[in-house]
């Protein structure tokens, strides 16, 4: 399987960190891997006010101490989490949740953690705790949804990912999408993870991630010229040209029988990524790989 740069991974947990995977295989996009994640993601909340006062919105200065150290023990734990650190991660995130047992972003990053660890009956029963005692957070139905994908327990995973952006206000809907899209065409459906996608695409137009996955769901079920014109949006930017898109675009032109564009496209991955296992199968001629 090949590896992906970062910009081609998939952020998957949303509120405290990032989840990694790869899928591969005929029925299945390809790329996946880890990112480090950022500070959790936090929906602006109203506070309290007498019958007829304005409310004023909570601010960093709302927070409590316990609040400061529990958010600051899960970003260090989602930051080391995204560096596949995960001992140290579940380090911190066991400090967070020694102040706040009830904090719904670290069980989520504790459950994340444990499933990329391989201990998914521990993984699965942090996530139902943290849904127990927030059951419309939709950066936990997203990440309950992801974890569900990777065990294949494809149904639950759908319901998840509905649920999530059936959340009024839920603002990460083009990137639940792109993981909905991800589990289908891992689930084998092409045509839905096609659909999802595009819808992915038309919400946020600028996300690699997702042109890349729509252009290889197209190669896959056969619409050729779509796919590359997807992939082309990559290709002609060259911050995001990568041996995964060059050789995407060359697999495209392929199947399409345009072998004046497939060796121009091998040249350039010759020439930028030589050392590459992209580069090595266009040399062997393993266009199906």
């Amino acid at each position: 399987m090949l590896k992906n740069p970062a910009w081609l991974t998939l952020l998957v947990l949303l509120g405290a960190g990032s989840l990694g995977g790869c899928v591969a295989g005929p029925s299945a996009p390809v790329p996946m891997g880890t990112e480090t994640g950022g500070a959790p993601l936090a929906v602006a909340q109203v506070a309290q006010a007498p019958a007829g006062a304005r409310r004023d919105l909570t601010t960093a200065s709302d927070e409590t101490d316990q609040d400061r150290r529990v958010r600051i023990r899960t970003e260090l734990a989602g930051a080391y989490f995204g560096q596949g650190q995960l001992p140290t991660a579940l380090d911190e995130i066991k400090r967070a949740l020694a102040v706040d047992p009830q904090n719904v972003p670290a069980l989520t990053l504790r459950g994340m953690i444990y499933a990329a660890m391989g201990e998914f009956d521990l993984g699965e029963a942090s996530l139902r705790e943290a849904l127990r005692l927030r059951p419309d957070d939709g950066d936990t139905l997203h990440n309950y949804g992801w974890f569900l994908c990777q065990r294949r327990r494809f149904p639950e995973a759908r319901k998840q990912f509905e649920a999530a952006m059936a959340v009024p206000q839920y603002r990460e809907q083009a990137r639940t999408l792109l993981a909905a899209g991800l589990c289908e065409a891992r689930a084998g459906d092409l045509q839905t993870a096609q659909l999802i996608l595009q819808r992915s695409f038309d919400l946020e137009p600028g996300n690699p991630v997702t042109t890349f996955n729509l252009a290889d769901v197209l190669m896959r079920r056969g619409e050729l010229e779509r796919a590359f014109l997807y992939v082309q949006r990559l290709n002609q930017t060259p911050e995001l040209v990568r041996a995964q898109t060059l050789w995407l675009a060359i697999r495209i032109q392929q199947r399409r029988n345009l072998p004046a564009s497939v060796e121009e496209l091998g040249s350039q991955l010759r020439t930028r990524f030589p050392n590459s296992r992209e580069a090595a199968a266009f040399e062997q001629g393993q266009f199906d790989e």
